[in-house]
């Protein structure tokens, strides 16, 4: 094994240490969600199914398994950063992160929680712009960060255009 093998050369100490920053990573991501959820689960079966809605709107169903999925993705996505940059490093692309995870949850509070359609919409693009800036900064860090992130900008573009939808189907 050369010197170089060596350095590189995993420890059981830099493995636990992985491996504690991924479940942080999951935790923190996931925590942003269930606040999200919180506001979500009381309208769902109220006030949600009393609104009009497009033909094309997806199942209550789905929902759930997309966002843990995504949320999933998200997690590893920013573990990688930190795997490959660290805090210090990657200063900035984590700040826009975690701005953008505190947008993610804001979303369902304004729009399930308040019942405001249309500054769900608002938030929501700002949002969608948080979620590409976390893409182009993460991809300074780690490719693959970026591209797993991909998934999760599809998804928010779709759900902007089904919050417009839906507040312009409900406007008095």
């Amino acid at each position: 094994m050369s010197v170089r093998e060596a350095i590189n050369q995993p420890t059981a100490k830099s493995t636990g240490r992985l491996v504690i920053g991924l479940i942080i990573s999951i935790i923190i991501c996931f925590s942003a969600g269930g606040l999200g959820s919180l506001a979500t689960s009381s309208s769902i079966t109220g006030w949600y199914v009393e609104i009009n809605k497009p033909t094309w709107n997806p199942p209550n169903w789905i929902f759930g398994p997309v966002w843990s999925t995504l949320f999933l993705m998200i997690s590893v996505s920013a573990w990688l950063v930190w795997k490959s940059s660290g805090f210090e490093k990657a200063k900035l692309a984590f700040g826009v992160y975690a701005f953008h995870l505190l947008l993610n949850a804001l979303w369902s509070i304004v729009f399930f929680g308040m019942q405001q359609m249309g500054w769900a919409f608002v938030e929501i693009v700002a949002l969608w712009i948080s979620i590409v800036a976390t893409i182009v900064l993460f991809h300074r860090h780690s490719k693959l960060a970026a591209w797993l992130l991909i998934p999760y900008i599809l998804w928010v573009s779709f759900a902007s255009f089904l919050n417009y939808t839906i507040w312009q189907m409900n406007q008095a």
